[in-house]
């Protein structure tokens, strides 16, 4: 009997903080404005009027994890664990597959606890069957957990989070982060797909971009501040805000991006970035910095809480077409030809650049 309440304790509680994070985090994101300011307005291309190209000579396609995308982008990471956040995965999901984009879910601890969860994370599979699918699970997975999270979704490459932060604002979180490095590697090892490491929200700089490298990890999400900020919403989870200070923490995707850059390519690691992405403006900002493809989570997400799957829908599809457009404009006929683009990098993310030891005024004169 002790063992069952406890059990039936745990997922309600799993599945009570995934509501709330939902809740708390379509709360931030209107609260702040889908087009607040943030550091990818420090980014901005040099303008070349004869540049443009035809659409039709345009290709959106990207390797990503040893997989070819059509586009870069991706709806990252969210949720599952409860009856109310398997609506939603359901609801990303059909929008993955009729706007054709890749999908990753949400942290699946709940279910890795209580199997009776599977439902909230298997719909994204059971929507979208043919889609590029990834599981999730924090750094703490073993092996054989790492692998049921793969199984349930039938996933073609595990997300795995490190979240240090937010997990010191949970009220519940984890406080001994020495193991990650290890654990990581681990499952590297161990699992038949590919391994996509991210951040949650507060960056991923050079030093860690290099050690995952080391670890054996290829592919890294740079997931940056600017978007939802997971330590105001655990912060607003308890009785006392004690954490206000830490609303500000970490760097930005830009700063990531440039931070990051020359580690990566040196130690054969593919970037992708997430993190304050508003529109497709800020995808192809992030392209242009050396991201081989960008996540989207909050702006999707209140998309899809405020106006519904159709819009959602509709909405990816019209940001795919706009990237296209950009990259005709810009002159790009595929992604990596943005990398060559003259950008100039401005304010607060020119002083980090400088601060970091790298000259932004070699981004301005990239083209020749």
């Amino acid at each position: 009997m002790t063992a069952t309440v406890s059990a039936a304790t745990t997922t309600q509680t799993y599945g009570s903080r995934k509501d709330d994070h939902v809740r708390l985090a379509v709360e931030q994101h209107d609260r702040r404005g889908g087009g607040a300011l943030n550091q990818f307005d420090e980014v901005s291309f040099v303008h070349d009027a004869l540049a443009g190209t035809s659409e039709e000579t345009v290709s959106l396609a990207t390797e990503v994890a040893g997989t070819g995308w059509a586009a870069p982008l991706y709806i990252n990471a969210m949720t599952g664990g409860s009856a109310r956040t398997g609506e939603v995965n359901r609801g990303l999901a059909i929008a993955a597959r009729a706007a054709g984009v890749p999908i990753a879910s949400g942290s699946m601890s709940a279910y890795l606890h209580d199997a009776a969860l599977a439902p909230t994370y298997r719909v994204l599979r059971e929507e979208n069957p043919d889609g590029f699918v990834v599981a999730n699970v924090n750094a703490n997975a073993t092996p054989d957990m790492a692998r049921r999270a793969v199984d349930l979704i039938e996933a073609d490459a595990l997300q795995i989070h490190v979240n240090t932060i937010q997990e010191i604002v949970m009220p519940e979180g984890d406080r001994d982060f020495s193991g990650w490095p290890g654990r990581i590697a681990a499952l590297v090892e161990a699992l038949d797909v590919p391994v996509i490491v991210k951040e949650v929200g507060f960056g991923m700089t050079r030093s860690a971009v290099t050690r995952l490298a080391g670890l054996g990890v290829s592919t890294v999400d740079v997931s940056g501040r600017g978007g939802t900020n997971f330590a105001s919403i655990e912060n607003a989870r308890r009785p006392r805000e004690d954490f206000a200070y830490l609303a500000g923490w970490g760097q930005s995707a830009p700063a990531c991006l440039v931070d990051s850059a020359a580690a990566a390519h040196a130690a054969g690691v593919t970037l992708l970035a997430s993190g304050g992405v508003r529109h497709p403006l800020d995808v192809v900002r992030a392209l242009a910095l050396g991201a081989r493809a960008v996540g989207v989570s909050g702006q999707f997400l209140s998309v899809l809480e405020t106006e519904g799957v159709d819009v959602l829908v509709a909405t990816l599809t019209a940001w795919v077409d706009q990237i296209r457009q950009l990259m005709v404009v810009l002159g790009a006929p595929t992604v990596a030809d943005l990398v060559r683009k003259d950008v100039l990098l401005t304010g607060d993310l020119a002083d980090f650049c400088r601060l970091r030891g790298i000259d932004p005024a070699e981004y301005a004169r990239r083209a020749g």
